[in-house]
């Protein structure tokens, strides 16, 4: 067994306020599944706090080239294991891991996702949403119900974390956040409610954004910052008082939604396939490090999701408001994904117990 307890990453001083508007427009467009209405790609995860970032050779992100057999993979049973994921805004939990939410909860696992705000600041992104009149008048409301149907798609629970979208200022120089919003809130502020919810909840396993936020939006990044805190904090009885007994989670992990090498096997199979490949813009910026802001964790945890591909798809459909029903993130069959990448990918940053890299199982050490 190889123990895989690491020091906690720092998290980064990088600020999506401070961007220009040219380095906003310069990504537009560039992700996949940045779905809480801004669009700013989603780059890489770091391998270490302050690596160098630029681009980087793919297959150095792809933990396993043979997938034969991976589709009909399951999951071990799972039951009186809890697993919680943090996200900034409403859909993010179905762009971002909503097959491995589904899976663990299939094998009996406890999966909770907080969402640390209500998407207030995002806009109606599907247009055939605007025969919803409701929308019109109180989108905020409507993202509410697109999240409560989202988690009964993946049978997981749900809790509002409280705070308020932080929007992602444009112009130059960009306009201060709005007051009070999540990302303008000193750290032990914003991280408060978490730890609660951890000392409540008591999960084993939490998730969440790598110090960038996966991409550079505000919100993003303080989710980061209080998974991070919330993480090293709530089993510290002396730390955050009168917010419940202390818990102690054992593992944390960055998702890895936007995997290099997953882009690379999905493009290339497509195209020795004979089709037209979404993915070749996409993989020209990450060679030439044209985000500036990429960071580099390498996939440690591949979680096998290939019969719960449709979950994921009918919690994405539930964002109506923001997920176009025939758009980017339904451009390859399930089909063939189940074939080429049948997983979740994930970044295993700290452990308290012993496990063996790499994983198929983020209960690893666990059972």
């Amino acid at each position: 067994m190889q123990s895989s307890h690491r020091t906690l990453p720092q998290t980064s001083s990088t600020d999506a306020s401070t961007r220009s508007s040219a380095e906003k427009s310069s990504l537009a467009g560039d992700q996949e599944g940045s779905l809480d209405t801004h669009t700013d790609p989603a780059p890489r995860a770091a391998e270490q706090p302050g690596t160098e970032h630029h681009g980087t050779d793919m297959s150095t992100d792809v933990v396993h080239t043979q997938v034969t057999g991976a589709a009909a993979r399951s999951l071990p049973p799972s039951s009186g294991l809890r697993m919680l994921a943090v996200h900034a805004h409403p859909d993010d939990e179905s762009s971002k891991g909503a097959a491995m939410m589904a899976a663990y909860a299939a094998a009996g696992a406890e999966v909770m996702v907080a969402t640390a705000t209500g998407g207030e600041q995002g806009d109606l992104l599907n247009p055939a949403a605007e025969e919803i009149l409701q929308t019109h008048r109180d989108l905020p409301g409507v993202r509410r119900m697109e999240m409560a149907e989202a988690a009964e798609a993946l049978n997981i629970s749900h809790v509002w974390l409280g705070f308020a979208d932080s929007g992602l200022p444009e112009g130059d120089p960009t306009p201060p956040l709005p007051f009070g919003s999540f990302a303008t809130l000193p750290l032990e502020q914003a991280a408060a409610p978490l730890v609660r919810l951890v000392r409540r909840f008591r999960p084993h396993v939490i998730l969440s954004y790598d110090e960038v936020g996966g991409y550079p939006h505000p919100d993003h990044i303080m989710s980061h910052k209080i998974t991070v805190e919330a993480y090293r904090a709530a089993g510290d009885p002396t730390q955050y008082p009168g917010l419940g007994e202390a818990w102690e989670p054992q593992k944390l992990y960055y998702d890895r939604a936007f995997n290099p090498g997953r882009f690379e096997a999905i493009h290339n199979a497509l195209i020795e396939a004979g089709h037209e490949s979404p993915y070749e813009d996409r993989l020209l910026r990450f060679r030439d490090g044209s985000i500036p802001w990429m960071t580099e964790h390498k996939v440690t945890t591949q979680i096998p999701v290939g019969t719960f591909l449709e979950h994921r798809d009918r919690a994405l459909r539930a964002h109506r408001t923001q997920v176009e029903p025939d758009g980017f993130f339904f451009a390859t069959p399930n089909e063939f994904l189940r074939e080429v990448w049948p997983w979740d990918d994930y970044v295993l940053v700290d452990s308290r117990v012993e496990t063996e890299l790499p994983e198929h199982d983020l209960f690893s050490g666990l059972r």
